[in-house]
C-alpha cells in the first residue's frame, strides 16, 4: 500500500506543478495582452505588470524552513510594483501628462516571451512525470497479476 501512496503522492506533485504553471501561463498572457494599456478602466493608470509566484505546499502545515516534505507548489498572483513604468515623450497621445509624456506599462514583451516558453517547458516537464507515472502504474498491475 505504501507504493501506491508514493505513486499517488507523485502524481499529486506533478498535478500541482502544471496547476501552478498554467496560473503562470495565464499571468503572463494577461500580461502581454495589456502591453500598450496607458489608462485602466478604472482611470489608475497604465496597467501594472503581473507576476506569479510559487509556494511550497508542505505535508502537515510546517513552514517553508521545516524538513517537512513538499506536497506540490501552489501559485500566487502578484502585482509588480518594483519595476517602474516606461516614460515616453509623445505629446499628441490622449493620455500624455502636461509635459507631454507617457506612461506604459511595466511590461517588457521579450522578458514575457521568454518566460511564457520557461512556463510551457516546465508544464511540459511536469505532464511527462505524470506520464512515467502513469507507465509505472500499468508495470506495476501487469506484474501484480
Amino acid at each position: 500500500m505504501e507504493g501506491l501512496d508514493r505513486l499517488f503522492s507523485g502524481l499529486r506533485l506533478s498535478s500541482t506543478g502544471m496547476s501552478a504553471e498554467r496560473t503562470r501561463i495565464d499571468t503572463i498572457a494577461e500580461n502581454i495582452a495589456h502591453a500598450d494599456v496607458t489608462k485602466m478602466p478604472d482611470g489608475s493608470g497604465p496597467y501594472r505588470r503581473k507576476i506569479a509566484r510559487f509556494d511550497a505546499l508542505l505535508e502537515g502545515g510546517g513552514s517553508a524552513g521545516s524538513a517537512t516534505p513538499s506536497s506540490g507548489v501552489r501559485a500566487k498572483v502578484e502585482t509588480d510594483s518594483v519595476t517602474p513604468f516606461e516614460i515616453v515623450h509623445d505629446p499628441g497621445h490622449p493620455d500624455a501628462d502636461a509635459e507631454g509624456n507617457v506612461l506604459y506599462p511595466n511590461v517588457n514583451a521579450t522578458q514575457e516571451m521568454a518566460e511564457m516558453i520557461l512556463a510551457m517547458r516546465s508544464y511540459e516537464a511536469n505532464l511527462n512525470a505524470q506520464d512515467t507515472f502513469v507507465r509505472m502504474a500499468e508495470r506495476a498491475l501487469k506484474m501484480a497479476q
